[in-house]
């Protein structure tokens, strides 16, 4: 059982400095993060707000500055020694180990490793479950849960390891409205009742207005401005909750953000049919789905992560085996047809994954374009350097052409991923196409998007953003455990509505 430390910890960053090559990804750095305070970290995409807290949490060095708690400096190295001092960070894709249980996921990384006694490490699991209203299996393997439940088993597992200061990415992603509920609740009560320091890495403004106490915002390496929330009881006017984003944005980007509208295209003729489909795998039994998709419209998926839509947009590129049902793609049968012959008839499907199969580490952003070039048995190295310098002006890529793709920050290499697409296809299969990205790197990202709908396009795409569904989708498909349900007039259809909806409430 984790015990109330005596004095909660306070921390301080003391003029930290980190560059990659030209980029001063941290610039001279100075804040302090008080105890029983939820502090939210943000900034654009590449602003340097991930550098800054992996440098806490021991995943990467600083080049230059101290890392003080309670004004004793503190060195150290790596995230295991970084634990050691009291702090520990929850990924947005939480470490754990697919093919161990709850329970040995629980004990694995503890200074006691294998050696702690299962029962011992069965009743500690379950008192920290009980504690912050977590509902875990211990017997259960990793692979059966819930991305909520993964994040809220790494937090105990930081709690039991005897973290007083939890640093989270992007901890509301891929998760239904009830489960952020309960995250939050836990967060503000290791706060509030324990003095715990909390922060929290996110894009999603409305998070940071629900749950911080404070934010602090840093642009272009600089930490440009801090700023105390308002008092949230869960009652704040829509007009305050406005204001504060616009304040926010303003803080983020230097300048005020106007609010995106979708320019309507005209509908023409289905472009992708699928008939009854029905896709299995070894966890999730699909029921038939049936959709039909013109020129022009956009179809968003909504879900949890593991509800089926990932294997119907799949199925739907011909990368995942159907198990009945049939495709039309363009007028033509294509339910036996591969991915490559559909890619060259104009369906192009952009996965989720940047680095692990949409990208290719290693390569640099001119091998990146040389790629997608349309004769690749001769390469024009420098019509393909023009090319490369021409996608890093268009999309606003923080990043060189020699640059290795790796070097740039997640949200960089997203806008990569985007320029590599066709600018005339037919259909595009998207799976979260702005995730990770700041609010106005994923209203660029649809503004290309859309233009390609003026063009004839038809884009199916998922999201755990629920304004980025609401905002662009045509129709919206809501994906429960294998079970689907149209919302076919999404203009009457609320934020607060679509969040109960991807829980099974329907």
């Amino acid at each position: 059982m984790i015990a109330t430390p005596a004095t909660a910890m306070d921390i301080e960053l003391r003029n930290i400095h980190k560059r990659f090559g030209p980029i001063h990804a941290n610039n001279d750095i100075n804040v302090r993060f008080s105890h029983g305070r939820i502090v939210g970290i943000l900034g654009e995409n590449g602003a340097g707000k991930s550098t800054l807290m992996k440098i806490l949490s021991g995943f990467q060095p600083a080049d230059q500055g101290e890392i003080l708690i309670d004004d004793q400096i503190i060195d150290y190295t790596g995230p295991t020694a970084a634990i050691a001092n009291g702090i520990g960070m929850l990924q947005q894709d939480p470490l754990d180990v697919g093919a161990f249980t709850v329970l040995e996921n629980f004990i694995y990384g503890g200074a006691e490793g294998f050696t702690l006694q299962r029962a011992q490490a069965e009743a500690q699991l379950s008192e920290l479950s009980a504690r912050f209203g977590f509902e875990l299996d211990p017997h259960q393997p990793i692979d059966n849960l819930l991305i909520a439940q993964r994040q809220q088993l790494e937090i105990i597992r930081l709690l039991a390891l005897g973290v007083e200061t939890l640093i989270l990415d992007e901890p509301t992603t891929g998760i239904s409205a009830e489960q952020k509920d309960i995250l939050f609740d836990a967060l503000r009560k290791l706060a509030q009742a324990e003095g715990m320091i909390i922060l929290l890495v996110s894009h999603k403004l409305e998070d940071v207005i629900d749950l911080c106490d404070e934010v602090v915002v840093l642009r272009a390496g600089l930490m440009v401005g801090e700023m105390e929330m308002p008092v949230s009881d869960k009652n704040l006017t829509s007009a305050v909750i406005a204001e504060t984003k616009q304040q926010l944005v303003t803080m983020m980007f230097g300048e005020e953000l106007e609010a995106q509208s979708r320019p309507q295209y005209e509908i023409g003729a289905p472009v992708f049919i699928a008939e009854e489909l029905v896709v299995h795998d070894l966890r999730l039994d699909m029921q038939p789905i049936s959709l039909t998709v013109h020129a022009g419209e956009v179809i968003g998926l909504a879900g949890l992560g593991g509800s089926g839509q990932e294997l119907f947009m799949r199925a739907c590129a011909r990368l995942q085996r159907i198990n009945s049902g049939s495709l039309h793609f363009d007028g033509d049968n294509i339910t036996n047809a591969s991915y490559r012959q559909l890619f060259r008839r104009g369906c192009v499907f952009g996965a989720e994954g940047r680095l692990e199969e949409g990208l290719i580490a290693g390569l640099t952003l001119t091998e990146h374009t040389a790629l997608v070039a349309d004769d690749k048995l001769q390469i024009d190295w420098k019509s393909v350097a023009g090319r490369t310098v021409a996608r890093i002006d268009h999309y606003r890529i923080k990043g060189r052409a020699a640059d290795t793709i790796e070097q740039l920050s997640g949200g960089n290499q997203q806008r990569v991923l985007i320029g590599l697409l066709p600018d005339n296809p037919k259909l595009l299969i998207l799976e979260q196409p702005t995730r990770g990205l700041d609010v106005d790197s994923a209203r660029w990202i649809w503004t290309q998007l859309l233009e390609r709908c003026g063009r004839g396009a038809a884009i199916i795409f998922n999201s755990s953003d629920l304004e980025e569904l609401v905002t662009f989708s045509d129709r919206i498909f809501v994906f429960y455990a294998g079970r689907v349900h149209e919302l076919p007039d999404v203009e009457r259809t609320s934020i607060d509505e679509l969040g109960h909806l991807i829980g099974g409430s329907f």
